[in-house]
């Protein structure tokens, strides 16, 4: 069972802050509750507004176990900045930290390895456009080689060069992915989309037969129509939201 969420912040955080920490929190649970965790590893990270550190998740804990209180607050080099009993993950500081630092646009990453992302990012063709979901992704995707677990300052310059100054999704070839936004909620709402293309994309691989190709033409303006919604209103936050809430019922219902 998630912890339950309180509205009033502690007195030594600031209610923005504590806001962040909520949403950040709410997040992980969501995650969790849709299956695409991989035990303790893996993060998300938020930024706190005006400034250069980030919130994460604290290494050893199950993404259930995660509060607004016990998540950790680290700079762009992993170091943490206020104290806490529990230390951060090192794998995921030079992802992060490098994402945090170089591009103001993304305040939001969310790094998972599911089955069907872990099996698109080990095919050289990568990331389909023809379905519904991998439309949406359409000129949004970047690739990145794998050099091993991501523990080494070096490879951050070669991480962000892979990304660019203007793709959302990152895919870590023979790994995972990194997806990133300006929030929470639009970040989380484009790691479904990526989830979803990667799923009917495994699934239609293994049914015999050519794919409807779609012309570049209209993916490409499946991508920019489906940017206008989501950047143009509260569309991703109502989405976030009611996945709240139907996490929270489920729970409810299962005692």
């Amino acid at each position: 069972m998630h912890p339950a969420p309180t509205d009033l912040p502690p007195a030594h955080r600031d209610a923005t802050e504590w806001a962040l920490r909520q949403q950040l929190a709410d997040c992980y649970h969501l995650v969790d509750f849709f299956g695409w965790t991989e035990t303790i590893f893996n993060h998300i990270s938020a930024r706190l507004p005006g400034t250069e550190h980030y919130l994460v998740n604290p290494f050893g804990l199950n993404y259930d176990e995660i509060t607004p209180e016990n998540l950790i607050k680290v700079d762009v080099n992993g170091r943490k900045v206020e104290d806490s009993p529990f230390d951060g993950n090192p794998a995921g500081f030079a992802l992060h930290g490098a994402i945090h630092a170089a591009r103001a646009d993304i305040h939001c990453v969310i790094h998972t390895h599911t089955t069907a992302v872990s099996a698109i990012a080990l095919k050289r063709a990568g990331f389909g456009h023809d379905d519904f979901y991998g439309a949406q992704l359409t000129g949004r995707v970047a690739y990145h080689d794998f050099e091993g677990i991501t523990l080494f300052a070096d490879e951050k310059p070669r991480m962000l060069a892979s990304l660019g100054s203007d793709k959302h999704i990152l895919v870590l070839r023979n790994h995972g992915v990194a997806v990133g936004e300006m929030d929470i909620p639009r970040t989380f709402f484009l790691l479904w989309t990526v989830q979803r293309a990667a799923e009917i994309q495994v699934a239609a691989g293994s049914i015999p037969g050519d794919n409807v190709a779609l012309p570049r033409t209209i993916s490409q303006r499946c991508a920019d129509l489906t940017q206008q919604l989501i950047h143009g209103n509260d569309f991703a936050e109502k989405f976030f939201a009611a996945m709240v809430r139907q996490m929270r019922s489920r729970q409810r219902r299962l005692g």
